[in-house]
Parts: structure tokens; sequence; C-alpha cells
């Protein structure tokens, strides 16, 4: 990723990752190598996509995702997912999600909750290190790119990672037409 001065593997950077996706690398069980994991420390007040994108370099929405956590709803029970979906497109939360949680009602999971439960801060909730009972859905066009940009748990930082390797971590299903 050109836009940034220093690029590492994740894994020598640990200190700076909130403690879940610190946690995750650590016991990396994902399809393709942790090293490919890589970690760029950016400004926290630029971590919003289009903020990012503004100061960074306007290519990058391209290979930009984002990890939304959304509430679905059915006879009382709450069942919490991640989606992932490329940073231009929105998480199709009331067809796609909730046809795939078998919902009655999806919807966007209340800040507090989102990062109370995955223990990562918001604006910057990555798929890495995400509580293993969460179902993660990956729209295929992110596990079609070679490099996504997404959150590392924190504001503070980026992590750069295969989208096969996304549409590899554990528990992942790839959905067609999940960004939309």
């Amino acid at each position: 990723m050109d836009a940034f001065d220093e690029v590492r593997p994740a894994v020598e950077c640990l200190d700076l990752l909130t403690a879940p996706v610190a946690e995750a690398l650590r016991t990396w069980r994902g399809s393709e190598p942790v090293e490919r994991v890589l970690f760029v420390d950016t400004d926290p007040d630029k971590a919003d996509t289009a903020v990012l994108v503004e100061n960074y370099g306007s290519w990058l929405l391209e290979q930009s995702a984002n990890c939304v956590v959304v509430a679905g709803k059915r006879g009382g029970e709450t069942t919490l997912a991640a989606c992932l979906v490329l940073a231009h497109t929105r998480a199709d939360v009331n067809g796609v999600v909730r046809r795939h949680l078998g919902a009655r009602k999806a919807s966007f999971a209340p800040i507090d909750t989102a990062t109370g439960e995955s223990g990562m801060e918001f604006g910057g909730i990555t798929p890495i290190g995400l509580p293993a009972d969460w179902p993660l859905l990956v729209d295929a066009a992110v596990a079609d790119i070679p490099y996504a940009l997404i959150g590392s748990g924190s504001r503070r930082g980026k992590l750069i990672v295969p989208g096969k390797l996304l549409a590899g971590l554990p528990g992942a299903v790839v959905l067609e037409g999940l960004g939309a």
C-alpha cells in the first residue's frame, strides 16, 4: 500500500492493537499465514473512511472495507453478527443479512453493544478478533480484492489483509450481494 510510509506485519505491533485483535493474531487459525496481515499506524482522527481517503489518497476507497455489527432479532432472541463490505457500499441489512440470520428484523447494533461485545472501538471494528460465536458475513467483492484496508480494532491504525484471507477467517461465510 503505497499511501503509507511504514507497513509492518501486525504480529510485530501487538502492543498497538486492542486485546481481542492481538489475541487473535497470537493464536492465529486463519487459512493464510498470519504474516500476511499487515499494520499501518494512522492518525485516529483520520479513521473514518471519508477522512482517510481524503488524507491518504482517493484510490483507497476501492481498497477499503468496513466491518459493521448487526443485530438480528427473532422471537425475543438477538443474534449479533459482523458484516464486511467494501467501503463504497452498504451492507444489505434488511435483505441479505436478515435472511441469512433467519431473523424477523435486523438492524445495525447500538454502538455500546457493538463496542462492548467486541472489545473494539467504534470506527475501528475489524473481523479479526471478534467473538467466536458471531457469524462473520463477508461480501464476495471483499473476498475478491487482492488487499483490503480494514480497521485494526481501534481508531489508531489499519490492517491490510488479502481478500481471500478475510474469506478464510474462522466462521466466515462469503455472500454475493451483501454489499449493495
